[in-house]
């Protein structure tokens, strides 16, 4: 009997994602160190039962989330990445204009990703997980910036120092584009220091 067995694990894949879902609005709401099991199963419409069947703890629930969360925000870098890289540029500025709006300024993820940084600090293990994402945004990131600033002229001598640059950029600016969505200097800004960070760390290709 194929068809009972396989409806279990899509059941199953259909509880995990409802309490992951379900953790990353009440992490972002109250908080992970404020949040309860109890709290992610009525978001969910499950009951203990569901959740400790699929988690052994809320820090598990946490880490699968962030694992999810980040996986997934790397497959949108890509999708955005090569849309941008069919459009025309001439210059560093349009390099970084047709980049930046690629990597989301998320409120909701932002919330959840700074508790987890802090909780990071505390953990040898979480922070290798942590510098793991940062490898791996920066690897999905500069093939295609470098590509857009060749266009233009420009190469990379020092990739993986551009790429950490610019996830710098990136989480010093979020916090102000958060607090003023509606000002549009905080964005310029934003903009404005990307495009200093790749011109210092890109030089003119040789002739």
């Amino acid at each position: 009997m194929p068809a009972p067995a396989a409806r279990v694990p899509r059941r199953r894949a259909e509880t995990r994602r409802r309490l992951l879902d379900a953790a990353l609005a009440v992490f972002a709401e109250e908080g992970f160190g404020r949040s309860t099991v109890e709290q992610v199963c009525e978001r969910a419409g499950y009951t203990r039962g569901a959740f400790y069947s699929n988690f052994a703890s809320l820090d598990e629930l946490f880490l699968a989330m962030w694992e999810r969360r980040s996986a997934e925000l790397l497959d949108g870098l890509r999708d955005a990445f090569e849309q941008a890289g069919a459009t025309d540029v001439h210059d560093v500025g349009d390099v970084v204009r047709q980049l930046l709006p690629a990597i989301p300024v998320d409120d909701v993820w932002y919330r959840v990703s700074a508790e987890f940084t802090t909780h990071a600090l505390r953990n040898p293990a979480l922070r290798q997980l942590m510098t793991a994402r940062e490898t791996a945004i920066a690897e999905t990131l500069m093939p295609f910036l470098e590509d857009l600033l060749t266009r233009v002229g420009r190469v990379v001598p020092d990739p993986n120092a551009l790429g950490q640059a610019l996830i710098a950029v990136h989480d010093g600016t979020t916090v102000q584009c958060l607090m003023a969505p509606d000002d549009p200097g905080v964005w310029q800004r934003r903009t404005d220091l990307a495009v200093r960070v790749v011109t210092a760390y890109s030089e003119g290709a040789p002739r």
